[in-house]
């Protein structure tokens, strides 16, 4: 089978999830979709005050590794089992998603180009740049309404951690881009051109709506 892998970047809120909902939505299950965000460590042996104060925005707050020999075995054709993060407890919770093998791979998150080893899986790397004001407006939404956080809370992660790691990694990443996108989800021609991409490579390897 020959796997066409796609890696989506950007900084948080950036408009990545809403790029990758779009094109779920025109491929639907054709599509493996991988996301960097259940990749976060297991912090178990630390009780939930501790865990809240970790830094959830550098590198090495993932299992990078992990997600590159899963990627490595469905570009072979083999199953995995993906493990699920709990942003509600700061910790992966017992679950895993199990993922099958498609001609289309979607790899997502906010540092995926920083790992030079993920990147290197990748056929065509897309960096989604939204303003900064835009992005911490969508985070606040975001944390609150579906991670359970205050808005204090997040601020303060956003001035801590969020902002600082996302200069010194995220948004250095973008130079490894073949295409930068504004506005993630909402840039209809940039989203028309990437469709059309999928859609002539799932016709050379035989995957029809």
């Amino acid at each position: 089978m020959d796997v066409l892998v796609i890696g989506i970047a950007g900084g948080t809120g950036s408009g990545k999830t809403t790029l990758m909902k779009n094109l779920m939505g025109e491929f639907g299950d054709r599509i493996t979709v991988m996301s960097h965000d259940n990749y976060y460590r297991a912090h178990s042996d630390l009780p939930y005050e501790e865990r809240c104060k970790l830094n959830y925005d550098e590198p090495a707050a993932f299992e990078t590794e992990l997600m590159v020999k899963h990627l490595e075995a469905l570009r072979r054709g083999e199953s995995v089992d993906c493990p699920v993060y709990d942003f509600t407890v700061h910790n992966r919770s017992d679950q895993v998603i199990h993922l099958e093998p498609k001609s289309v791979i979607m790899v997502e998150g906010i540092l995926i180009f920083e790992n030079k080893a993920l990147r290197d899986q990748m056929d065509i790397k897309i960096f989604v740049d939204t303003d900064a004001d835009i992005r911490l407006c969508r985070r606040i939404k975001r944390d609150v309404n579906k991670r359970g956080r205050s808005i204090e809370s997040v601020l303060t992660q956003y001035q801590t951690t969020v902002k600082p790691m996302h200069d010194q990694y995220v948004e250095p990443s973008k130079k490894f881009a073949d295409l930068v996108v504004l506005e993630g989800g909402k840039n209809l021609v940039a989203l028309d051109m990437i469709m059309n991409r999928l859609q002539r490579h799932l016709e050379q390897n035989g995957s029809h709506a």
